[in-house]
């Protein structure tokens, strides 16, 4: 392998890992402090794809479409927050994932009844097309980078708010010992519904900003769900650090997994044991790290 192509995986799998935290975060925060396992998270990520290319294709403003996207998912996840949500906190997690699972579906097929079942395809603002030279040799694409600063900059942002900040410390305290912040006056409703709507506005925000990148279909979050559940493991629960940490080795892991592999190996075996590397990673962090590299109820 090149330096330049080593590189440029390098920069694919930061880029990817940031996509990931982004929605690993908000799903983090939603399983660490309630308890709650909420499988609809992937489908609040693909409505933000979806929103934010119908607005874009309705009005051709990039940024109307980018803030289109973040309050319809924000306002549609306070919807299901106050209506179907509350009814599971105090609900063992099997009714959790049968009321969030049903959920996903309903969502799902309503995408497919609005959009259709062909796939969308999204564009990107002119200035952000076109390629930026990084290192001799190595031209990486303008948004692909913007998206890396872009989702590094939203992750400095939450550490600051969740480590320095009064909220932070009331979402950091619900992680623990949500009883007694509830004892000592914190309206614990109003937190977990803030933190819900907020989780819903990272996974709308990825949503729409990798949609120029790939086709938009009503059963892309499904797989990235899975993919944000790996990454809650390693990180461990509740935690945004944990989160960010293996959302970037995820990143990596998987990216130039699937660059040397397959050059290794040849096909079918090299493909195959890539779609496998983010596992064995998991399972090798979790061997040494039963609870997760930052866990929150440490």
């Amino acid at each position: 392998m090149s330096l330049e192509l080593a590189l440029e995986q390098a920069l694919n799998g930061v880029q990817l890992g940031v996509m990931v935290f982004l929605i690993s975060a908000g799903l983090t925060l939603v399983l660490g402090i309630m308890n709650t396992l909420n499988l609809t998270h992937g489908s609040l990520y693909m409505l933000g794809a979806y929103l934010g290319a119908a607005t874009l294709e309705a009005t051709g403003s990039f940024l109307l479409a980018f803030c289109a996207a973040i309050a319809g998912v924000t306002l549609l996840a306070s919807v299901i927050e106050a209506l179907v949500m509350r009814r599971l906190y105090d609900r063992d997690h099997l009714d959790q994932v049968l009321a969030t699972f049903g959920l996903l579906l309903f969502i799902n097929e309503a995408a497919t009844i609005i959009w259709g079942r062909g796939a969308l395809q999204m564009g990107m603002p002119g200035f952000l097309q076109g390629t930026v030279s990084l290192f001799p040799g190595l031209n990486y694409p303008v948004y692909r980078f913007a998206i890396t600063l872009c989702g590094l900059a939203i992750g400095g942002g939450m550490y600051y708010v969740i480590q320095y900040t009064r909220l932070g410390m009331e979402i950091r305290a619900g992680a623990t010992h949500r009883v007694m912040l509830s004892a000592l006056g914190i309206n614990v409703k109003r937190l977990f519904l803030l933190v819900f709507a907020l989780g819903a506005a990272l996974a709308a925000g990825a949503g729409f900003m990798v949609a120029p990148l790939i086709s938009i279909d009503s059963g892309m979050g499904d797989s990235i769900l899975a993919l944000c559940f790996v990454v809650i493991t390693i990180g461990g629960l509740g935690s945004v650090r944990g989160a960010f940490v293996s959302a970037l080795a995820i990143g990596l892991v998987d990216t130039y997994g699937r660059t040397l592999l397959p050059m290794a190996f040849g096909f079918p075996l090299g493909p195959a044991l890539a779609s496998m590397c983010i596992y064995v990673f998991m399972a090798l962090v979790l061997l040494f790290r039963p609870e997760g590299l930052f866990p929150a109820r440490a």
